[in-house]
Order: C-alpha cells, then sequence, then structure tokens
C-alpha cells in the first residue's frame, strides 16, 4: 500500500491545533475594503474554527498533520 498524500490546497489553507480543532483565516479582507463596515473588517481578522463534519473530511485532506 503507497503513502497517503497531503492535499495541499488544504494545507494551505488549514492548521490543526493541539487540541485537534481545524483553524482557517476568513476571507473577504483583500480588496474592496472602504464599502465593507469597521466591525464587519475587525471580525474578519479573527481566526475561525470549522465545525464538525467539516473539520472530520479536513482532517481526512491532511493526514500526516501533528496535533
Amino acid at each position: 500500500m503507497p503513502k497517503m498524500r497531503t492535499h495541499t490546497g488544504s494545507a494551505k489553507r488549514f492548521r490543526l491545533t493541539k487540541s485537534g480543532k481545524v483553524k482557517f483565516k476568513r476571507n473577504g479582507l483583500r480588496h474592496i475594503l472602504s464599502s465593507k463596515s469597521p466591525k464587519r473588517k475587525r471580525s474578519l481578522r479573527k481566526d475561525g474554527f470549522l465545525a464538525g463534519g467539516d473539520a472530520k473530511s479536513v482532517k481526512k485532506l491532511l493526514p500526516y498533520a501533528i496535533f
């Protein structure tokens, strides 16, 4: 059986925390920022965490991530 491969697109977008949660950067903070409110931009700076089923799918794509 060959080794499993890490999904490189997922490896660039997600990180695993020590407790096993999947962390990601929120989108929408690259351009056209003048139409967005300061409150919205501030909340977009914070990292997000994936919910149960989505986190499970991402963990399958990152077989060698240490957590």
